[in-house]
């Protein structure tokens, strides 16, 4: 009924800036960063990897209300490096991963199809990976691939 359009919590609007910084005045070496049209899947990635980082002293995301699409993350650092900096180090290195991840999802693919597997049942013994055998059996587990087939 009254609920926003849902493309309106992930595209941007004409001049809608998608990073804003806000630079922290009582602590030193410190910014609040406001991720626009984003969630706790990006934020959580985000202060992982920030965690992960020795010049990192804190780091931590909030979601202020869940019906506004943005985040806000708070980073301090040692001084070695700016909070902006070190936001950019982190997004690069979460992309190096997740292009990482892709490329070994993809060979994962690739090899189940080399393989030769039919219907989740491993043809030189005839039992698939839930314990049934000759892929019978256990209702919609023993018929061919199910959710947790690669």
């Amino acid at each position: 009924m009254n609920a926003p359009a849902r493309h309106e919590s992930y595209v941007l609007e004409d001049g809608e800036k998608p990073v804003e910084l806000i630079e922290d005045t009582k602590i030193p070496n410190a910014a609040t960063i406001k991720i626009v049209k984003q969630d706790h899947t990006l934020g959580n990635m985000l202060r992982a990897q920030l965690l992960a980082m020795p010049e990192i002293l804190f780091a931590g995301y909030k979601v202020p209300h869940p019906l506004h699409p943005y985040f806000l993350i708070k980073i301090q650092t040692d001084g070695t490096k700016t909070p902006q900096a070190v936001l950019e180090q982190a997004c690069t290195k979460l992309i190096g991963t997740m292009s990482s991840l892709e490329t070994k999802f993809k060979r994962e693919f690739s090899y189940k199809d080399i393989e030769g597997t039919s219907g989740g049942v491993t043809a030189s013994t005839g039992e698939d990976p839930y314990g049934t055998v000759g892929g019978t059996g256990g209702g919609a587990w023993g018929r061919g691939r199910d959710y947790l087939d690669f």
